[in-house]
């Protein structure tokens, strides 16, 4: 029969491996000296974007990110730590965790995993720091329809032209 701490370490550690292999992306936090309040206004809005905060013990954690062959992460898992889950929009979910470290810097974001690939602090602001996807779209179709706008007018001013031309010769012959 299996100890109960066992069985905690063994359902933590399924946890956090199926939460990493089935999200776009995952952080790693520092959150020492955060307030409850805090902790709690944060899993809310976190929640509001379809992310999760998830805290769990470090020999577990670490164990977990060796087994998936991330080792780098390993290092970044120290003191009090916390992996934030994101299953739908890893951009939205690194704003949130941004705008909140930037009002508590208690709150420390490390690094994580995007789809396959490690980040850094400095890669995380710059995801942090890309704009929405609706407006990511609008500046693409913007981008496509330029030419098209462009290619219109050109027209456009040759029509023009053409029918001014027209139009002095019908007053010439008048």
């Amino acid at each position: 029969m299996k100890k109960i701490s066992t069985i905690f370490k063994e359902t933590s550690a399924k946890r956090i491996k199926d939460s990493i292999q089935n999200s776009q992306a995952f952080f790693i936090v520092k959150y020492s000296k955060l307030s409850g309040a805090d902790f709690n206004n944060l899993r809310k809005s976190l929640k509001s974007s379809g992310s999760n905060l998830f805290v769990v013990r470090n020999n577990i954690a670490k164990r977990v990110l060796k087994d998936l062959g991330t080792d780098k992460l390993t290092a970044l898992v120290e003191g009090s730590c916390g992996f934030v889950f994101s299953q739908s929009d890893p951009v939205e979910t690194s704003k949130i965790l941004y705008s909140f470290a930037k009002d508590k810097p208690t709150l420390i974001i490390e690094g994580g995993l995007l789809k396959d690939r490690q980040f850094s602090k400095s890669d995380f602001e710059t995801l942090a720091k890309l704009p929405s996807r609706q407006v990511l779209i609008g500046q693409s179709v913007q981008l496509m329809k330029a030419p098209i706008n462009k290619l219109v007018l050109v027209l456009k001013g040759t029509l023009r032209a053409l029918v001014t031309c027209l139009d002095q010769i019908k007053s010439k012959k008048q």
